[in-house]
């Protein structure tokens, strides 16, 4: 008779662990709670066009930027999967504004945050990483921002969110009032309820992502269009379906464009892109304090340079119908930068052309060639 075979039982269930857990799930999902939906704003085109431009306004997220909704999911996707553990770091790498709302979550429940960032990221954002109890691990080539992520983790034993692989997916892109059912929601009662585009820049591509997913999923005739800002790769990798498109050189518009092609950045998705010059960018967001008085972000400016694009078109080609871009974050945290002439100057940045451009777009509805 041969031995009888014993069933082998390992069992790392932690009640101490699992109770950690299950506050941490709960005070990140109470954030969502306390926090109203953001606003849809109005950008003032002539009533004769027809056209309605909407700015989601998500600079009103209690971090300050659209990166809110991403840290929100990026913790819970990494609370549920058993990656982010107690008394353990929080690691990412981030041009910024995704420090911040990742330094607020970790905080919020209660782990360390390092925030792995290029050495040019603005000192307003560094200031608020550190105001919610981060702290600042500087590189001085943006490339090598990923690896050492990577091996911080591995030396703290902690957990690198990696927001530019995990972005496209630690979002529902079904609904659970993600960024693109608010905005269908709110458009609800307009007279263009569905609009004709959507225009979202890039960073890790997961805004991008859900939006276009959704918009599939819901059936909509909605177009998503990707703007690009100088020195990134997407527009080129996304034109020339090449994956391994690269940079040489790191995006002066902070929070979008990237040197390499990014695993959140669904090429698939996305219906038009546009390389939208630095100076138009910053012009757009003076344009655009001058019109609503808000003043945003770079990557704001990439946004509304291109909507404004496509409402021209739509204008010369006697179309009515609405639009929606997004202001991704607040320019008090860049008036040492896109808000400065100095730093203009020093970066050789002309944006008087692109002003005049869109004031005699808004004067004349001609976009000029």
């Amino acid at each position: 008779m041969t031995e009888q075979q014993h069933t082998i039982d390992v069992d790392r269930g932690d009640p101490a662990y699992r109770a950690w857990l299950k506050d941490a799930v709960r005070k990140v999902q109470a954030d969502a709670n306390r926090s109203a939906d953001t606003h849809l704003l109005l950008f003032p085109l002539p009533e004769r066009w027809g056209i309605d431009l909407y700015l989601k306004d998500e600079s009103t997220h209690p971090t300050g930027s659209l990166k809110h909704r991403l840290a929100r999911s990026l913790f819970l996707y990494g609370l549920c999967n058993g990656w982010i553990r107690p008394g353990k770091p929080v690691i990412e790498a981030s041009s910024g504004s995704t420090a911040v709302s990742e330094a607020y979550f970790a905080k919020l429940i209660g782990v360390p945050f390092i925030a792995v960032m290029p050495r040019t990221t603005s000192p307003a954002k560094c200031r608020l990483i550190e105001l919610h109890g981060g702290r600042c691990h500087f590189v001085d080539d943006p490339r090598t921002m990923y690896e050492e992520s990577a091996n911080l983790a591995a030396e703290t034993g902690g957990h690198y969110m990696d927001q530019f692989t995990y972005a496209e997916r630690a979002t529902d892109w079904r609904g659970n009032n993600n960024i693109a059912e608010s905005i269908y929601q709110q458009l609800r009662l307009e007279r263009y309820p569905v609009p004709a585009w959507i225009v979202a820049t890039a960073g890790t591509g997961g805004t991008s992502a859900t939006i276009s997913r959704y918009v599939r999923y819901m059936q909509y005739d909605t177009m998503v269009c990707v703007p690009d800002p100088e020195n990134s790769c997407f527009f080129d990798g996304w034109t020339h379906r090449d994956p391994q498109a690269h940079s040489d050189r790191g995006s002066r518009i902070e929070g979008i464009g990237r040197p390499r092609m990014e695993p959140s950045f669904v090429t698939g998705a996305i219906d038009r892109m546009m390389k939208v010059p630095d100076a138009a960018s910053i012009a757009s967001v003076r344009v655009l304090e001058r019109t609503i008085g808000r003043r945003a972000g770079g990557s704001t400016g990439t946004g509304l340079w291109s909507a404004l694009k496509i409402v021209a078109e739509m204008v010369a080609e006697g179309r009515k119908g609405s639009l929606v871009t997004l202001i991704c974050d607040p320019g008090d945290r860049y008036l040492d930068k896109y808000y400065s002439d100095d730093w203009l100057a020093a970066q050789d940045i002309d944006i008087t052309p692109y002003t005049g451009t869109i004031d005699h777009f808004l004067r004349t509805g001609a976009w000029p060639d």
